[in-house]
């Protein structure tokens, strides 16, 4: 037995039998907030306080249905405190904490605030997380880490996340993850996202869902998951939101700024944010390429520089109108605009066998690019009876221009004879264009004793051109048209219909079921080639969720589904894009989806401490890889379908409060990676088993400051040829708010002791590659942000939108 499987199957056994951790006993508090309406208030901070010295012991924010519950494990005194926007506080009479106990406070009213008002929160220093049978949510809203912080900062210290230098967001050790806002696809390309994400003040959101395996509800779309951000929900009638601006230097400066609205009127409800970014980095790259001649060994020696700067600005807006209190419509707006450049400068060089002449390379590669995009919903909401019988429907429509440019220069000498150099040039004009259209219904059946039927319909049709114009020129002579220029319109129709139902087994057993069906037919066109590659197939994508409430303080989850990502459009284009002369990106027209097999069972303790086994088998699995030509001594990439890969996760998720005033969160993620497949006539069969550590401090200091400490350790880990060695960071940040909480100032330093360097080797078949990357993640970021509020308590309903295509654009 290899020791891989012998350490699943020890944990496997070893968390089957954890129930006896959960023998200390909890108090648990619970009620419901209502106004003076007597309707539920969603999202008030519940905290619940010592009487001594009104230190924080917990605290959590109300449901949609002004619900909360929270437990502790101290004794002693202790007050409860509740707060919202344009409500009186209400403190409850002080009360015994005892172990074992439940306190129901039942019905709480708060009382409306007759004047105008600022906002009234109760800090948490941590998050409080809650942990359900699909899902885990993460509370960010009124906690530290909310301030000062971005939302792509809060996503990457969510459970189980992992957000690597460029942005992209992993969720347990796997690409591919859905990110959605307010229920709705945010329809943006990768790039686009992280810069976004990077605008978004993280004080705008209320809470982070991590759905690890998504119900058939949710698009099957997604191999790893889906990260679902909702941002507060305006709770007064009149206006509140916030002012931000700062920059960040990192031996560039790179300035941020944004303005968040939303104003409530009668029936309407409006909300608008306006947020300005730039993205500026340095990347200092070291590439070492070993070729095996007839001759022996030629040996190229790389160094290179690429500076990016990506300026970026997002609207994002949305009306309400509530038309009777069962029925409401709105609509949602979306618009950006992206422009890029990056400059890379490289010198290579080229020992030849044989001879002591030695080749020189250098290579200069300017481009610039430009990106519109436009995105429009329309929604519609009912409540059918008072069970909670609910419709909704949503028609999506989306649209992006993308047009870019580079010019790569080269020049090459033997020895030290620079004024002999030769030289060339390769121009790239690429031009796209996407459109998408989607429409989805959804209808939601109670009947009682928490059994849930759901069921809804989605259609969708996208259509890309991407022309991508190659040419040439030798010294100074005009450009000439190169063969590898190609136009390429893609068609991808599809269409799904899912049901799932809710139910009991007993009082303790919960269960969950749904299946989903999606058929596809899918049109690759190249122009130029004049070729089409078709594809069309109807697949079943089944979920099942079990959830078992041990004890009081012990519950496990099991869950099992099966999902499919499918390939990003602009790979599907047979393009050749040339990086240096030495280094081209090829697109892959014959890419096909693929397909993911998920199994997790997670135990949960206390509601608080997490520990989850999960397996995935991927079937045509994505991967990008690397080719050699001995020959012309060039290296080629472009992803392709490996047979067949396979994941091992255990994740542990363990808070610790060392003192009232210092509260971790710390997270174990241990992966069993292995990959299986032919590559040209050569196999690839490897394994490796790999950690990742991350520690979070949080720490109230005197005079209001506020300390935020994260550190990240990542242990060597293995994608498909590449293997990465170990690495680690440590970011802080320090809060001070002013004017009762209105103006806070953050100050954050990244990357303190520039630690954050890849290192990777690349030894499969010919190829014989190490490299070295350091990206300036070094720097300082500074934030400025004022919050303001005015106005009377009101209540608005969840919204939902459809959910899948604008992730894979590039």
């Amino acid at each position: 037995m290899k020791l891989s499987t012998q350490i699943f199957t020890a944990f496997f056994f070893f968390l089957l039998g954890m129930s006896n951790l959960a023998a200390k006993e909890v108090m648990q508090i619970r009620g419901q907030i209502k106004d003076q309406n007597g309707a539920g208030l969603p999202f008030a901070n519940v905290a619940l306080l010592e009487s001594v010295n009104g230190a924080m012991i917990t605290g959590t924010v109300s449901d949609d249905n002004g619900q909360f519950k929270i437990e502790s494990v101290k004794s002693g005194k202790a007050q409860l405190v509740i707060s919202s926007i344009g409500f009186e506080t209400y403190k409850s009479e002080e009360f015994e904490i005892k172990p074992g106990a439940m306190k129901d406070f039942g019905a709480i009213t708060l009382q409306e605030e007759m004047a105008a008002l600022g906002e009234v929160t109760v800090k948490a220093t941590r998050p409080e997380v809650i942990i359900e049978a699909d899902k885990t949510t993460i509370n960010v809203e009124g906690t530290v880490m909310a301030e000062g912080n971005t939302a792509l900062d809060v996503i990457g210290r969510s459970p189980g996340v992992y957000v690597d230098q460029d942005g992209k967001i992993n969720l347990n050790g796997r690409s591919g993850v859905t990110v959605m806002i307010n229920d709705r696809q945010t329809y943006m390309s990768a790039d686009d996202l992280a810069n976004f994400l990077r605008a978004m003040p993280a004080d705008n959101i209320k809470s982070i869902e991590i759905i690890n395996n998504p119900t058939s509800r949710f698009d099957a779309e997604g191999a790893a998951g889906v990260i679902n951000i909702k941002l507060k929900k305006n709770n007064m009638d009149g206006v509140f939101g916030n002012v931000q601006a700062g920059g960040q230097y990192n031996g560039q400066y790179a300035p941020f700024g944004g303005v968040t609205l939303n104003v409530k009127k009668g029936k309407w409800t409006n909300n608008a944010s306006l947020n300005y970014n730039e993205y500026a980095v340095y990347n200092d790259l070291e590439i070492n390429r070993n070729f095996q001649l007839e001759e022996g060994v030629s040996r190229f020696e790389q160094i290179g520089r690429i500076t990016t700067r990506n300026k970026n600005l997002f609207f994002n807006g949305g009306s309400d109108y509530e038309i009777n209190k069962n029925h409401s419509v709105g609509i949602n707006l979306q618009a950006s605009k992206s422009e890029s450049s990056d400059n890379n400068n490289s010198s290579t060089l080229v020992d030849n066998p044989g001879t002591s002449d030695r080749d020189n390379i250098f290579s200069f590669n300017e481009s610039i690019g430009n990106r519109d995009r436009i995105f429009g919903n329309l929604h519609y909401l009912g409540l059918l009876d008072t069970l909670g019988t609910k419709l909704t429907a949503d028609i999506d429509y989306t649209k992006m221009w993308a047009k870019g440019n580079s010019l790569l220069n080269n020049s090459y000498w033997v020895n030290d004879q620079e004024d002999q150099a030769t030289r060339d040039r390769i121009l790239n004009l690429n031009e796209m264009d996407y459109n998408i259209f989607t429409a989805k219904v959804d209808f939601t059946k109670p009947f009682g004793k928490g059994r849930v039927l759901e069921t809804g319909l989605k259609g969708s049709w996208v259509k890309s051109d991407n022309d991508l114009d190659l040419s040439r020129s030798i010294e100074e002579q005009p450009f000439m048209s190169d063969p590898n220029s190609n136009q390429f319109i893609y068609e991808e129709n599809v269409l799904a219909a899912y049901a799932s139902y809710k139910s009991k087994f007993s009082d303790k057993v919960s269960f969950q079921g749904g299946l989903r069906a999606e058929y596809s037919d899918i049109t690759g066109t190249s122009v130029t080639l004049n070729q089409v590659n078709k594809q069309e197939y109807l697949n079943l994508f089944p979920s099942v969720f079990i959830q078992h409430q041990v004890s009081k303080n012990y519950q496990i989850i099991y869950n099992a589904n099966r999902r499919i990502t499918r390939p990003n459009y602009r790979l599907l284009n047979p393009f050749v894009y040339y990086i240096d002369p030495l280094t081209t990106e090829e697109g892959n027209p014959n890419l096909k989806p693929q397909y993911a097999h998920n199994l997790e069972m997670n135990h949960v303790i206390k509601g608080s401490y997490q520990f989850s086994l999960g397996y995935s088998q991927t079937n045509d699995a994505f991967q990008q890889i690397f080719e050699q030509d001995e020959e012309s001594r060039t290296t080629t990439t472009y992803t392709t379908n490996l047979d067949k890969s396979q994941n091992i996760n255990f994740k542990a998720m363990i808070p610790v409060e060392i003192r009232p005033w210092w509260t971790t969160s710390n997270m174990l993620q241990v992966n069993y990676n292995k990959w299986n497949s032919m590559i040209g006539e050569a196999l690839l069969d490897v394994e490796q088993t790999s950690y990742m550590l991350r520690s979070q401090h949080n720490i109230t200091l005197p005079e209001g400051f506020k300390l935020e400490v994260v550190g990240m350790y990542l242990g060597p880990q293995l994608y498909g040829q590449a293997m990465l060695k170990s690495f680690g960071w440590v970011d802080a940040g320090v809060t001070k708010s002013f004017k009762k909480d209105k103006l806070t100032l953050t100050v954050n330093g990244t990357d303190l002791f520039r630690t954050q360097v890849i290192r990777a080797n690349v030894q499969f078949d010919k190829i014989d590659t190490s490299f070295r990357q350091y990206r300036s993640n070094q720097g300082v970021r500074l934030t400025l942000r004022y919050k303001f509020a005015q106005g009377e308590s009101f209540r608005i309903s969840n919204r939902s939108g459809s959910t899948e295509e604008r992730n894979r654009l590039d």
